[in-house]
């Protein structure tokens, strides 16, 4: 798969960024020492953490160089570090670990989070979001579209793409058993008005289509775009100002270990 595009992902910087700040709403600590932004992206989540918490030692991990750079520009006085999103590599046992909209990416959540989990201090938070819209029509149509054109050979399965992640019995009986006091679950379904179906695919090239993309020609990577894209106008009709309703429904987790 092709590095991150962190311009990409900007281009909807506030609809990414309102996720974290919710989650980070219910973050119960006071205050905290040692913060981890986990999958920090190009930084619009450690710039929330670094307002919260002004006087903490933050460093953001992520595996993309094109977001750390754009990180690093926009926060010159935080620290970021390229290194494997699946752990936070503490040098202190951290106060908050926060991962938005990152761990739907990585594999074997019954072993990531209680190794996460551990990683914190005792009383220390772990607190993620991650999109739940594998049914929606812009993923359902993401895989039925993969799977039809002279490009699926070179995609292969499009239910490789991600795996889908586990229900909120799964997660809450998980953390509880790995040592949290609390677990605090919710799912919210964002709605993001946008011009039209091209405004989708533009969102979703930074992120969910970048399985299916990575593979492909140009040539067929334009004949898969363009194709999508028909198949958003008939799922995503126009509304009264001309306008598209994306549906995006997010799981939220903020467990706490036990002190």
């Amino acid at each position: 798969m092709s590095d991150w595009n962190a311009a990409q992902y900007l281009r909807f910087s506030e609809e990414r960024t309102r996720p974290a700040a919710d989650l980070l709403a219910r973050v119960p600590l006071e205050d905290a020492a040692h913060l981890v932004d986990l999958g920090c992206g190009p930084g619009n989540s450690t710039a929330l953490l670094a307002e919260r918490f002004p006087r903490a030692d933050i460093v953001g991990i992520d595996s993309a160089p094109d977001m750390l750079a754009q990180a690093r520009r926009t926060l010159p006085n935080l620290r970021f570090v390229a290194a494997d999103r699946r752990d936070a590599h503490p040098d202190t046992p951290p106060d908050l670990i926060f991962a938005n909209a990152v761990l739907q990416w990585l594999p074997d959540h019954a072993s990531l989070l209680p190794r996460l989990v551990r990683q914190l201090r005792p009383g220390g938070c772990l607190a993620l979001q991650m999109p739940d819209n594998l049914d929606e029509p812009s993923h359902r149509l993401m895989r039925t579209v993969a799977a039809d054109g002279p490009w699926a050979a070179s995609i292969g399965d499009p239910a490789a793409a991600r795996t889908p992640i586990l229900g909120a019995q799964a997660y809450y009986d998980l953390l509880r058993g790995a040592d949290c006091g609390s677990v605090d679950l919710w799912r919210t379904t964002y709605f993001h008005p946008l011009a039209d179906a091209a405004a989708i695919v533009a969102w979703l090239q930074s992120t969910g289509l970048r399985p299916f993309l990575g593979p492909l020609s140009p040539e067929h990577r334009a004949g898969f775009l363009a194709a999508y894209e028909r198949a958003l106008e008939t799922a995503y009709p126009k509304g009264d100002d001309g306008r598209v309703l994306l549906a995006f429904p997010r799981l939220f987790l903020v467990a706490r270990r036990a002190v």
